[in-house]
């Protein structure tokens, strides 16, 4: 009987590694971040109304949704065996329409404008058209239980444990076909850890202005646990909200919310807790340093939501971004701000941002592609960015070399004119960045480059040893 009887497959969570109506929805958020009230007011109507709006304004991506190898393998293995294959989803005709055609054909049925085909609606649906236990059913949520109740043969998709015991205790016959289950490695890498040692710019301060005090360290590591929580809240939801681009990426693609490891809403849920922890950390240094990290905190979601769609905008703000760090150290430990260590900062971290925009297109370049995905650039714009990325490097060496020739200098070192040595230094490393980014040979954030490149810390230390014969 399990071989002529045909195999429904639920899509959101079962099929597909994620769920179509909370990535369509981050996708409105993403392109019309301003009417973000309209779907509380879509679901005010009821789900079925919401998921009818969204399908008709957004597309979420349905030849790159991540799917569920397991429940492919099925779904080959019930197609070999001639049986029917029905995808019976909550999701909208749509998108499941465009699913079982990436599958390579299916039955469809699914939501409409005003039937929500979920559970027991489901359930009925499936009992109308295939009789009662006339079918077998792939679910993978508490809400799939009338279904499996009116199948055949359950088969369970388990996200944790508490779904396979409900499904097991109430049909001991179950069979789990997947159990895909959260891994802690994975929510760490949606941290994104590698990327918080940008935050050691917080302690840039310190050592520019020699403030070497047990006070000094314990505020800037405050400071610096700060900004990693907010930063990683910000890396998540901009990964949220960028989906697709991650998809359609050699590399990103393998994020996990890009390739379905963890869901939106935990997701969700992950970044807001973050962004409490940072805020109620930073309430405990002074106020200004707060200020400066809910600043910090108010451009990274501008960023994610709008700024980083438009052109040269986003390159600034990406050098205001690792600026503010080094404006939330010298607020941490209540100092004045130095003019030219921010001038510093800007010119060198905008020539960064404009550097990592030369790697994506270049890479872009390489693949063959004529754009970066969810970007405001071309390919053709390598021939202004360059020169961009060279003209703001070349500016903070001219900053610090202006420094150079101030009476501050004077005043902290015994011999200055050796600080002079500081410049070609600089002018090397800035030059070698952008040629390795020329070259597609740069894989990773500038910054973060700059952390793991031998040839970076070398510089560093000759120019950390210039420093000390200089004092």
């Amino acid at each position: 009987m399990t071989a002529s009887r045909p195999l429904v497959v639920d899509v959101d969570g079962t099929l597909v590694r994620g769920d179509l109506l909370h990535e369509a929805a981050l996708q409105f958020l993403a392109r019309h971040p301003l009417e973000f009230w309209r779907l509380g007011l879509w679901l005010t109507q009821g789900k079925a109304k919401l998921k009818d709006a969204l399908s008709a304004r957004v597309d979420p991506g349905i030849d790159s949704v991540p799917l569920r190898s397991e429940v492919l393998a099925a779904i080959d293995q019930a197609r070999a065996d001639g049986r029917e294959i029905v995808l019976a989803s909550a999701s909208p005709e749509r998108w499941v329409s465009a699913l079982a055609t990436r599958i390579g054909g299916a039955r469809v049925m699914a939501s409409s404008g005003t039937v929500n085909l979920a559970g027991a609606a489901k359930a009925q649906a499936l009992v109308d058209t295939f009789g009662e236990g006339g079918f077998d059913y792939v679910g993978d949520a508490p809400v799939d239980l009338p279904v499996w109740k009116a199948a055949g043969h359950q088969l369970v998709v388990a996200h944790n444990r508490s779904i396979e015991r409900l499904a097991t205790s109430h049909f001991p016959d179950a069979e789990i076909v997947s159990r895909d289950r959260p891994s802690w490695r994975a929510h760490l890498k949606a941290l994104r850890p590698h990327q918080w040692s940008k935050n050691l710019l917080v302690f840039l301060t310190m050592v520019a202005g020699h403030h070497f005090d047990l006070a000094s360290v314990l505020a800037l590591l405050l400071a610096f646990f700060c900004f990693c929580a907010a930063a990683s809240s910000a890396y998540i939801i901009n990964d949220l909200l960028d989906l697709p681009g991650d998809r359609d990426h050699p590399s990103k693609r393998y994020r996990p919310f890009a390739s379905g490891a963890l869901s939106p809403v935990r997701g969700i849920v992950m970044a807001a807790v973050l962004m409490l922890a940072a805020l109620g950390a930073a309430t405990t240094l002074h106020v200004q340093f707060l200020l400066v990290l809910s600043c910090y905190v108010v451009l990274t979601l501008g960023y994610s939501l709008v700024l980083k769609r438009r052109l040269i905008i986003d390159i600034i703000v990406l050098g205001g971004l690792y600026t503010i760090r080094v404006f939330g150290g010298v607020k941490a430990l209540q100092q004045d701000e130095s003019p030219w260590l921010l001038m510093f900062c800007l010119f060198l971290f905008l020539s960064l941002a404009a550097v990592k925009r030369c790697t994506e297109l270049v890479a872009r370049r390489e693949a063959g592609k004529t754009g970066a995905a969810g970007r405001g650039y071309r390919v053709d714009d390598l021939a202004v960015l360059y020169p961009l990325a060279s003209a703001a490097g070349y500016g903070a060496v001219l900053v610090v070399a202006l420094y150079l020739s101030s009476p501050d200098v004077a005043e902290l070192y015994a011999h200055p004119n050796r600080m002079w040595l500081i410049c070609p230094m600089l002018l090397y490393w800035v030059s070698r960045i952008i040629v390795i980014a020329s070259r597609n040979e740069l894989h990773h954030d500038p910054v973060i480059f700059a952390l793991t490149d031998r040839i970076s810390w070398l510089c560093g230390a000759i120019i950390a040893l210039i420093i000390l014969v200089s004092i």
